[in-house]
């Protein structure tokens, strides 16, 4: 099997793996659409690989497949400084949220030791 028709399954294979994610309600759909772009990426590119040559030419990259490589390492990159920016912000909310209950159960208890007292009048 040449890596042109290898490349162009995998791809298929990510576009429905992410429409079922979807589908399913497991992946949200801010980073289904991220995830498609790409799968819409490969698929073209695997058909038509000159065309990568081409674009690496025009930005005056050596190949084709050094470009691929470096916008893939660019794009994972972002994707993971994306993705600590959010768990940081929702390891803060869930820090708030503890406290805010915390602040509950104490207000909870005293005022159930405030009623327990005015029972035993």
């Amino acid at each position: 099997m040449t890596l042109n028709v290898t490349t162009m399954i995998c791809g298929l294979i990510l576009l429905v793996g992410i429409l079922e994610l979807l589908r399913r309600r497991q992946l949200r759909e801010k980073y289904g659409m991220l995830w498609i772009g790409v799968a819409l990426i490969i698929v073209p590119l695997s058909i038509f690989p000159s065309l990568m040559d081409r674009v690496a030419g025009f930005v005056g990259v050596a190949s084709g497949v050094s470009l691929v490589l470096f916008a893939a390492i660019v794009f994972l990159l972002l994707v993971c400084l994306h993705l600590s920016w959010e768990v940081s912000r929702l390891e803060e909310e869930t820090r708030t949220l503890a406290e805010e209950i915390a602040l509950i159960k104490i207000k909870i208890d005293a005022d159930e030791t405030v009623g327990a007292h005015d029972d035993q009048r």
